[in-house]
C-alpha cells in the first residue's frame, strides 16, 4: 500500500487513544487489526497473499524456537496473540509449535467484497490518513481536551472516517464481525486456558510486550501469577513485575523453569541477585543452563524487578531497547 507504514502508525496511535484515554465502549487495545482491514481489502489483499507474505517476511528473535522447546518441557505453553491467523500459522510452522495451543485474530479476507465505489473511496481515505501527524498521548491525559489542538482535530477526523463513513459501508461489517485478540480478549484467553487445564492463575507465567497485554498482565498479577515484560513498551512495563531487555529469548525459558520448580518468590530472589555467580548455583536443567551461558557469553541480559521507584526509568530504557530489537517503526507502536 502506498505509505502503508505511516497509515498503520497513525491508526495504531488512534487505537491507543480510543483504548486508553477515550475508553470507547466496546473498543479494546489491538482493534487496530480490524480498522485496517477495509484498506487491505481495497488494495487487493487476499487470504492467500496474507499467508504468503507472512511466510516470506517472518522474523524471529534469537533462540525463540529452542526457548519455547525448553518451556514446553516444564509447563503447558500457549501463544496468545493479536496477530492474524495467517501470520500465526506461519509462525507455528517455523518454530514447530502446535497451532491448537494458540489464540489469535481470525479473519477470512476472501469472505468480503468491495464495490468499485467503496474501493476508490477507501483508497482516498487511506491517502488522507497517511498524511496525518502521529498522535502523541500527553502524560496523564484523561480526555481529548488534554491533547494539542492539532491532535484533537486528527482524532475527530478519524472518528468521522471510521465510525461515520466506513462503518456505514458494506465492508464496514468487518468492524462487528472481526474480534482481534487484544486487551480483555487476551485476559479471557488466559482465564480459559487456566480453566481448561484446571490450574490457578497463581501457577501462570505471562510474558507480554505491549498495550494489548495490559489486561492479561493485570489479571494474572492480581491472582498471584508471574508477569514479565520482554522488550516491552511503557504500557507493558507499568503492568509487569519483571522487565527483561534482551536480543535473545532464552532468559524467558530460564525464569520460567525457576518459577515452575521453585515458585514466584525464588524468581524475584534470582532477579534481585542477578549475576553469573547466582545463575551458576541454579538447580535447573543442566542443558538449559549451559545453553543460556553459551547464548549470552560474558554479558548477561538486563533483568530487573519493576518497582514504583524504577518504573519510569525502566519504561524509557525498555522502550528504547525495544526499538533497537524490533526496528524504529515497529518498536514505537503501542
Amino acid at each position: 500500500m502506498p505509505n502503508g507504514e505511516q497509515l498503520f502508525t497513525v491508526i495504531s496511535r488512534y487505537d491507543d487513544v480510543l483504548a486508553e484515554v477515550v475508553k470507547k465502549p466496546g473498543y479494546k487495545a489491538g482493534d487496530t487489526l480490524k480498522l485496517i482491514l477495509p484498506f487491505l481489502k481495497a488494495y487487493g489483499v487476499t487470504d492467500r497473499k496474507m499467508r504468503s507474505f507472512s511466510a516470506k517476511t517472518l522474523l524471529l528473535i534469537s533462540n525463540v524456537k529452542e526457548s519455547l522447546a525448553f518451556i514446553r518441557k516444564v509447563a503447558h505453553t500457549f501463544i496468545v496473540s493479536t496477530s492474524y491467523e495467517h501470520y500465526i500459522r506461519a509462525l507455528c510452522q517455523a518454530i514447530n509449535f502446535p497451532f491448537k495451543n494458540v489464540y489469535c485474530t481470525k479473519v477470512k479476507m476472501d469472505k468480503y467484497s468491495l464495490s468499485q465505489k467503496e474501493r476508490n473511496r477507501l483508497r482516498e481515505l487511506a491517502a488522507e490518513i497517511a498524511k496525518m501527524p502521529e498522535i502523541e498521548i500527553p502524560k496523564g491525559a484523561s480526555s481529548i481536551q488534554d491533547f494539542p489542538k492539532q491532535h484533537q482535530q486528527v482524532i475527530r477526523r478519524l472518528d468521522e472516517i471510521f465510525w461515520e463513513e466506513i462503518a456505514k459501508m458494506e465492508i464496514g461489517k468487518v468492524f462487528n464481525e472481526v474480534n482481534p485478540v487484544g486487551g480483555r480478549e487476551k485476559a479471557k484467553a488466559v482465564l480459559q486456558i487456566a480453566k481448561n487445564l484446571g490450574v490457578s492463575l497463581s501457577e501462570v507465567v505471562y510474558v507480554g510486550d505491549s498495550i494489548t497485554d495490559v489486561e492479561a498482565f493485570k489479571t494474572v498479577r492480581g491472582r498471584g501469577g508471574l508477569t514479565i515484560s520482554f522488550n516491552g513498551n511503557e504500557y507493558a512495563i507499568r503492568e509487569a513485575e519483571i522487565a527483561i531487555m534482551s536480543e535473545k529469548a532464552l532468559v524467558t525459558a530460564l525464569l520460567t523453569a525457576v518459577f515452575c520448580k521453585f515458585g514466584k518468590e525464588d524468581v524475584f530472589e534470582l532477579v534481585n541477585n542477578w549475576s553469573f555467580e547466582r545463575l551458576r548455583e541454579l538447580d535447573v536443567v543442566t542443558e538449559l543452563k549451559n545453553r543460556f551461558f553459551e547464548a549470552y557469553g560474558e554479558k548477561l541480559p538486563h533483568v530487573e524487578v519493576v518497582t514504583a521507584a524504577n518504573m519510569e526509568r525502566l519504561a524509557k530504557e525498555s522502550t528504547a531497547f525495544r526499538k533497537t530489537v524490533r526496528g524504529e517503526a515497529i518498536g514505537r507502536l503501542g
